[in-house]
């Protein structure tokens, strides 16, 4: 699985087999933690293997024994957990990055536009309209900004200033929508499925004036694109389509509400109990195994670029002595940043201790 190993082929396999769904009472139980450390190994591990061209063992891990969860329920629970004013800022990035994910993994499934159910198809292209979607993601462009004069885009998890010589590139979740747009658009089984009403036309042709010299350049398949948009300008609008189209509606929310139907109130006082009211002993073992789950000398492999000061963002190239998990441009952020960081910075140098 490449030259640095976070997993043996045999551990991986294991930790696939072992992974289980939780009732809700115990998310966040012991258990639970496990099994989200063994996600996060598989899924470094995955990575790697990507990083190092070695196949997708870990994909074909999860497909052969029928182990890809569905996480939509925990990041709806996420919502709950962000109520308090001091964490508000801290939720609104998270769910920035993860809408930011989800663009992504919408893109790679319009890869498969033309294998798609008809039902997911049907809900793509009429429920949702997405190509009318994407267009407005490209006209509002929300992981783009202006900080003091200076243009920022949203970029592994946080917003990064973009140099002047750069702005001319195309940004990863640009691209991301570009590609989905070509997907739908080009497919035959889509653009068959897909009602071009006036409204869709008139959306669909604000996209050439995006198509740029300078677009197509970094993405010549665009040029279909092009002209595609060319034709439909000249093309008669369609009416709405009526089909019927059945479909199988998703049943995870429901089978919550069944299992857990009076019992919301025994649930929180369990969660209370064995969740949110730790020992000093419990949180020094979380630490400990939370940095035995993310060794240094795997992250520093997947990361996709240089790490970034903890306090001001800055390319850093000092990290903390003590805990060896936060990095700093100077000596001025991070003491600046010690009342965030210092808690987690003793926890975690007491957990290596007790190795």
């Amino acid at each position: 699985m490449g030259d640095l190993e976070l997993l043996l082929p045999g551990e991986a396999a294991v930790l696939v087999r072992g992974l289980r769904s939780f009732p809700l009472r115990e998310i966040g139980s012991e258990g639970w933690n496990q099994q989200h450390e063994n996600l996060e190994k598989l899924n470094m591990q995955a990575i790697l293997d990507a990083t190092a061209s070695q196949g997708e063992p870990i994909q074909e891990l999860l497909v052969t024994h029928g182990k890809v969860h569905h996480e939509a329920s925990i990041i709806n629970l996420l919502e709950t957990v962000f109520f308090h004013k001091e964490l508000q800022k801290q939720a609104e990035l998270m769910q920035f990055e993860i809408a930011s994910k989800a663009l992504s993994v919408l893109r790679y499934i319009t890869d498969c536009v033309d294998s798609l159910s008809l039902s997911t198809l049907n809900r793509m292209l009429s429920t949702h309209n997405l190509p009318c979607l994407l267009v407005e993601l490209l006209e509002h462009n929300p992981w783009s900004r202006r900080e003091g004069g200076k243009l920022q885009q949203f970029e592994g998890g946080r917003w990064q200033t973009v140099a002047p010589s750069e702005q001319q590139k195309l940004s990863k979740l640009d691209g991301q929508v570009w590609i989905a747009l070509y997907n739908l658009l080009l497919s035959h089984e889509a653009r068959a499925r897909y009602c071009f009403t006036s409204f869709a036309k008139g959306q669909l042709l604000k996209l050439q004036a995006f198509l740029t010299d300078t677009l197509v350049d970094q993405l010549p398949n665009l040029a279909g694109l092009q002209g595609f948009l060319a034709h439909l300008a000249l093309t008669e609008t369609q009416p709405p389509k009526k089909d019927l189209v059945l479909e199988q509606i998703p049943e995870i929310w429901e089978r919550l509400e069944r299992e857990n139907r009076g019992k919301w109130q025994a649930i929180a006082k369990y969660q209370l109990r064995h969740v949110f009211s730790p020992s000093e002993q419990d949180l020094q073992l979380q630490a400990r195994r939370w940095a035995e789950t993310y060794r240094l000398d795997v992250l520093e492999a997947i990361a996709p670029e240089r790490p970034r000061c903890a306090y001001c963002s800055a390319e850093a190239s000092k990290r903390c002595s003590r805990c060896q998990n936060e990095w700093y441009c100077c000596r001025e952020c991070q003491v600046k940043h010690w009342e965030k960081h210092g808690k987690a910075c003793v926890l975690a140098a007491q957990g290596d201790r007790a190795k």
